[in-house]
């Protein structure tokens, strides 16, 4: 069943980003693994191209194009090569960083910080989690006192996505410890600033390009233009933004799904075994023929999902439901089509074992699925009985 997610212009627009990707990322994404890092040179090149920054307002360089099909286009085309890692800072990028910057800058700020992330110049990063807090962001202790002018920011956070070339840091931190959930206040770290280092790069599972890393804060002078928002707003503006970071995460499974089964419908058609091509078996059939039809499924409710959003109606509770659901197909479909693959499976050079490990961040990330399955059940028993 063929998705109607796209118009003319969407499709335009994918064209154009297929040729970007072919001439600016699949050259290099060997050797981005090896050096764990991604050069910066393809950021700016993407700015050159119009394809960073979007919703930005033309007044500081953008095009003001916010209907999120735009995006989801671009998702969808790193994935057919499996470009997660860019894919990843892009959408941590847009969706997250640029996403608290355009509800929350005020116009001096957006003067200062918003050209940068349509031209490519500035990556940005959003610093949550820390080593003792995950997804329980009240649990943060990193944590700010009021000085003359400003903020004495102090603590540390981990996993942070863009975390070695971020310019610009969006960190949570607890600016008053007895007022609960309305304590903490986000404030913008920029690079140069004194106390603030980076730890190290981090090794992972997956996503070896990606750069993720420990972030240090030594009684970092914040100033006052450099707080995001309200002081006290900042768990509000985190729940507030969680929707569209996980619809980002769910269009990533769901476009990495339908790359890995037509990777796997080509390999299977192809090699053959016992005489006859790996594709001829009822097994290698019933499991492709499975696969596809929930991934057919999961793409009609993503592209609700995506709808919802550009009516500025997707809730928190659908937002993790879509995330819940494209990651956790993603996995199935990636874990069957390596089986399918057999030991070509498990080698690297073969994008398929690349994809299994770079999905398997997909359920922990934006919140663990676990903590998904919290949000859904917990607002489903709260409804009442009709």
């Amino acid at each position: 069943m063929k998705s109607d997610l796209f118009e003319g212009d969407h499709l335009a627009y994918a064209d154009a980003v297929r040729g970007f990707v072919a001439r600016e990322v699949v050259p290099h994404l060997e050797e981005w693994e090896d050096a764990r890092e991604i050069d910066r040179g393809v950021w700016t090149a993407a700015g050159r191209q119009g394809l960073l920054g979007l919703s930005v307002p033309e007044r500081f360089g953008g095009s003001a194009v916010t209907d999120y099909r735009f995006r989801a286009a671009l998702i969808n085309e790193l994935a057919r090569v499996g470009a997660s890692s860019l894919q990843s800072g892009f959408s941590t990028n847009d969706d997250i960083v640029l996403n608290y910057l355009l509800r929350l800058a005020d116009e001096e700020q957006s003067a200062r910080w918003l050209r940068g992330f349509t031209t490519g110049e500035t990556i940005g990063a959003i610093a949550m989690s820390e080593p003792g807090t995950g997804s329980d962001l009240q649990g943060i202790i990193t944590s700010a006192s009021r000085v003359d002018g400003g903020w004495s920011l102090s603590g540390s956070k981990t996993f942070i996505t863009s975390g070695i070339l971020a310019d610009l840091v969006i960190v949570v931190a607890r600016t008053d410890i007895s007022a609960g959930s309305k304590g903490f206040t986000l404030l913008v770290v920029e690079e140069g600033m004194p106390g603030f280092r980076r730890g190290r790069k981090l090794r992972k599972v997956g996503l070896q390009a990606q750069d993720t890393a420990e972030l240090f804060f030594d009684d970092v002078f914040v100033p006052d233009a450099n707080v995001l928002g309200e002081v006290g707003g900042g768990f509000g503006y985190l729940m507030e933004s969680l929707p569209l970071e996980r619809l980002g995460i769910a269009l990533a499974g769901q476009f990495s799904a339908e790359a890995t089964l037509r990777w796997t419908v080509d390999y299977v058609r192809e090699r053959r075994a016992f005489g006859k091509a790996i594709g001829d078996f009822q097994n290698t059939s019933f499991t492709i023929a499975d696969h596809i039809t929930r991934t057919e499924a999961c793409r009609a409710y993503v592209d609700r999902a995506v709808a919802q959003h550009n009516a500025g109606t997707l809730s928190a509770e659908d937002g993790a439901k879509v995330k819940l659901i494209a990651t956790e197909n993603q996995w199935a479909v990636i874990d069957a089509c390596v089986q399918l693959h057999g030991g070509y499976g498990y080698m690297l050079e073969y994008p398929v074992g690349r994809a299994f490990t770079d999905a398997r961040i997909q359920r922990i990330y934006g919140g663990t699925n676990e903590i998904m399955k919290h949000i859904i059940g917990r607002h489903e028993l709260a409804r009442p009985t009709v």
